[in-house]
Order: C-alpha cells, then structure tokens, then sequence
C-alpha cells in the first residue's frame, strides 16, 4: 500500500506541466556566446546574456550581461544590470548598476545609476549617472578690472 501511495504522488507530480513546477524558470534564461563564437548583427534577448566570444552589432537585454574575460563587443549596450571584465567599444546604457572589474576596458560613454570600478580598469568615454543630484559649482574666474584712468595720457 505504501508503494502504491508513492507511486500515485510521482505519478501526479510527472504529469504536471514545467511552468507550474518551475514557476521562475523564465527568469534564469541564459544566452551565451561561447568563446569561439562572433556574432554580427543586432543581439536581443529578454534572459540574462553571457558573452565570452565577439558580438559586433547592438546588444540588449532587459536583464544581466556579463560579458567576460578576453570577450569583445563592438556595439552600443543596453541592459539592466552589468559586469564587465573584458572589452566594450561602445556606448553602455545600464538600467542599474554597472562593475567593470580590473580586467575591463570601456571605450565608449556610460550612463548608469550605480557604477563599481576595480583598480586598473579603463574607461575612455563620459559617465553620466542620471538621478544623482550634484551641486554644481562653476569656476571662479578672476577678471583684471582696469579702470579707464589708468589710460589716460595726461600732457605736461
């Protein structure tokens, strides 16, 4: 009788389908560029995104993108969140936070709410961070005043 009960269970729980199993399994969806792989073109994907080849177009991701070690990509970034420890030539607009690690070389502007950068990073762009308030306070600029009496040629 036991053996029967269990089966019965496994028998519910296999026919179950795997969205009700797995509830969240959309949100561990993965794409990645394997090392040996050079993608041209517009890249898209709603999951998060790995790259560890060469992606040369636009990326977006509404998610994470990692793109590692010795890893390029050549195109405009669009993703929620980053991390960043090979190479990007491109603008990056991240949704939340950004890590460039130590590793990283950014030749493009950022604009991103929280940025971590390692020692020995490399970014050659602008960084924008929209949302923080900065007091902005312009230079002092020193200015010669002359008066115009000190022009005039008086005759003796």
């Amino acid at each position: 009788m036991i053996f029967q009960k269990s089966v019965a269970k496994y028998e519910e729980a296999e026919v179950k389908p795997v969205s009700q199993n797995m509830p969240n399994q959309s949100d561990e969806v993965e794409t990645v560029v394997g090392p040996s792989v050079n993608v041209e073109g517009d890249f898209a994907s709603e999951g998060n995104i790995t790259v560890k080849g060469t992606v040369a177009g636009s990326v977006h991701t509404s998610r994470f993108l990692s793109v590692e070690t010795g890893a390029k990509i050549m195109a405009n970034v669009r993703a929620g969140s980053a991390r960043i420890a090979g190479e990007v030539k491109g603008n990056m607009k991240i949704k939340d936070s950004l890590e460039l690690t130590s590793t990283s070389k950014v030749l493009g502007d950022i604009e991103v709410k929280t940025l971590s950068v390692e020692a020995g990073a490399i970014i050659y762009g602008r960084v924008a961070m929209p949302g923080v308030e900065v007091n902005e306070t312009k230079p002092i600029r020193q200015r010669t005043v002359r008066r115009s009496e000190d022009f005039v040629q008086t005759e003796e």
